[in-house]
């Protein structure tokens, strides 16, 4: 069997797509029976985050299993596999490995560095072994992805390189300037009480939002929220000068009321459809501003100053087209200078020579602010020794000044981190509205830069892909040593029962010292062959060293799959923190060199044992 991935996530994939394919609750639980179920596939787990859905499974085909995963997800998104084939992803073994370990590591994120890709990590695997999908690679893969994640930010500054989604998006509604500065004493409302909602409503909180109300279609859970908010960052009302305190929670049906209150939005909820549309959103900045929210008009990139056109003198011996001129500068080339380069443009020689003279007999009317007599004559005697040498001037027009279009600032920001979105993108149009979401999040991350640290993180996620990789192999062979220390131990037992027949008087302690004189010949026997077989199975290539064992001893291959499944396949043998239970060795002849005395992680010396 063999780790495979296939699934798409913001770097594969437009936000749209994203959208439609997000996974539901049910959907997930759906999709990874489904897998299981399915023939190339014996453990299944599913990440789905905001930015990437992925379907990790362990299979022995590597097309089959492609295919498979390939339509299960299309299957269970509403995407059509044609549709979606050309956003997937795929990896596989040490590929899959080292994606995976990038990804727990902030790596593969939206904002890179970002460390709640580690509680989505839990939860998946959570997920994976309440419903019994997640054997045991899995269940090794997802606890070691924990471990290398927490390892890249206690090692390294990662951190430095990025922040979550929450901060990064709030930064990006303030325009740059620090989010805790901005976000000081404004009224801040969130919807959705999930992980993401609770993360977005804990960084406003500490952020020193004067008020915090929490909405939710599960009013207990807002109320939860509030409630914990309240406790760890809120005041009593007599520590205040406002009689409200700091957090509350509202039900779902309050939220237009609310929004017409709160200067800071932050959803994030399951909603297949929208949970504000842009008439709500409007209805609201019309609500505080007591003006009609229209949309703004469509930019047009810059428009020109409102610089009054030249005027001009008299046009005796003047070679331009001066009413052409003027009426241009009427119709807009505002800022036209007969004087320029722009009006000289295209000229031969003597035309400029007779430009030239004419703007020395001083005809032209200028007004404070223009340039004088004596630095035109010189550009122009400049121009004149460029048009000589070329046969005209050539075509040249210095850029005009540009004005930007004012526009008032937001009343009314709003961060929607949903997928499928919350918040209709059409409320961005609005004036008075600020809203970023998934989409322009991830534009505005694409240009974050780098830090240092994030070499760092890929050697620790390199070291640990090799070492996860020797302990697959390794783990690989244990079944067939402990079925061996097994069939030594069936040995053992026939031997003791045997001498127990030829030599009935023999009392308890010379029988028990007999039993473990043999016990101790056999394991250090095995000892030194089961450690070095171990050592060789870790490095590339060595599985081959197990069909070995089980050639050279004669093993037969029903047991050593029996151990397999004995040997921790059920997720209820592990644990998040990554420890396991092992099974009863009963079934191995109950002696101390079975299946516990071969653990793949421990391979203490059987001398030092029978000295204890």
């Amino acid at each position: 069997m063999s780790l495979l991935v296939v699934g798409l996530s913001h770097r594969s994939a437009p936000v749209s797509v994203l959208e439609r394919a997000a996974l539901s609750a049910d959907a997930q639980i759906k999709l990874l029976q489904d897998t299981v179920a399915a023939e190339p596939a014996a453990e299944a787990a599913v990440l789905a985050t905001c930015n990437r859905i992925e379907l990790y499974a362990d299979v022995d085909k590597f097309h089959a299993g492609v295919a498979e995963l390939s339509t299960l997800l299309a299957q269970h998104s509403g995407v059509g596999l044609e549709e979606l084939t050309p956003y997937l992803y795929v990896h596989y073994e040490d590929r899959a490995v080292h994606h995976f370990f990038s990804v727990a590591c902030g790596l593969d994120s939206m904002v890179v560095g970002e460390g709640q890709i580690l509680g989505q990590i839990k939860d998946a695997l959570a997920t994976a072994q309440e419903l019994h999908t997640a054997g045991r690679l899995l269940n090794d893969l997802f606890q070691q992805a924990l471990r290398v994640g927490k390892r890249a930010h206690s090692e390294t500054g990662i951190d430095r390189a990025g922040q979550s989604l929450v901060t990064f998006g709030l930064e990006q509604l303030s325009s740059g300037a620090p989010a805790d500065a901005w976000l000081k004493g404004k009224r801040a409302l969130v919807i959705g009480a999930g992980s993401m909602s609770s993360l977005a409503a804990a960084t406003l909180a500490r952020a020193g939002v004067a008020e915090l109300v929490v909405a939710n279609r599960t009013f207990d859970r807002a109320e939860r929220l509030a409630a914990l908010l309240a406790e760890q960052y809120g005041q009593s009302p007599a520590e205040r000068d406002d009689p409200d305190v700091l957090a509350r929670a509202v039900p779902m049906e309050s939220v237009p009321d609310e929004l017409t209150r709160a200067d800071v939005v932050v959803s994030c909820t399951g909603a297949t459809g929208l949970v504000l549309t842009a008439d709500l959103v409007a209805e609201a900045v019309e609500g505080r501003t007591g003006v009609p929210a229209v949309e703004r008009a469509a930019d047009s990139g810059s428009v020109r100053s409102g610089l009054p056109p030249t005027s001009v003198g008299s046009e005796d011996g003047c070679p331009l087209d001066l009413s052409a001129v003027q009426g241009a500068a009427v119709q807009g080339s505002t800022g036209f200078s007969v004087m320029g380069e722009a009006a000289v443009a295209g000229m031969d020689a003597a035309t400029l020579e007779q430009h030239a003279a004419w703007v020395d007999n001083g005809t032209v009317d200028r007004r404070e602010g223009r340039r004088t007599p004596e630095i035109d004559t010189e550009a122009v005697a400049a121009l004149a020794a460029a048009a000589a040498t070329l046969g005209r001037v050539p075509e040249r027009r210095r850029p005009e000044p540009v004005a930007e279009v004012p526009r008032p600032l937001p009343v009314l920001s709003l961060l929607d981190l949903a997928m499928p979105r919350d918040i209709d993108a059409a409320a961005h149009r609005l004036l008075g509205v600020r809203l970023v979401d998934i989409e322009s999040l991830a534009e505005a991350s694409a240009d974050a830069p780098m830090a240092a640290d994030v070499d760092q993180v890929r050697r620790i996620v390199s070291d640990e892909v090799a070492a996860f990789d020797a302990a697959q192999r390794a783990a690989h062979i244990t079944p067939t040593v402990v079925a061996l220390r097994a069939m030594a131990a069936d040995v053992v037992a026939s031997e003791i029962a045997r001498l127990d027949g030829r030599l009935p008087g023999l009392d308890d302690k010379q029988r028990g010292e007999i039993t473990q004189t043999v016990r101790r010949v056999v394991d250090k026997l095995l000892h030194a062959p089961t450690v070095r077989v171990k050592q060789l199975a870790a490095e590339p290539g060595g599985a081959g060293y197990a069909d070995a064992l089980r050639t050279l001893f004669d093993l037969e291959p029903e047991t050593v799959a029996a151990v397999s499944r004995a040997d921790g396949n059920s997720p209820d043998d592990s644990s998040l923190d990554g420890s396991s239970r092992n099974g009863d060795n009963a079934a191995f002849g109950g002696l101390d060199f079975g299946r516990e005395n071969f653990d793949s992680n421990n391979f203490e010396s059987a001398e030092n044992r029978g000295r204890a």
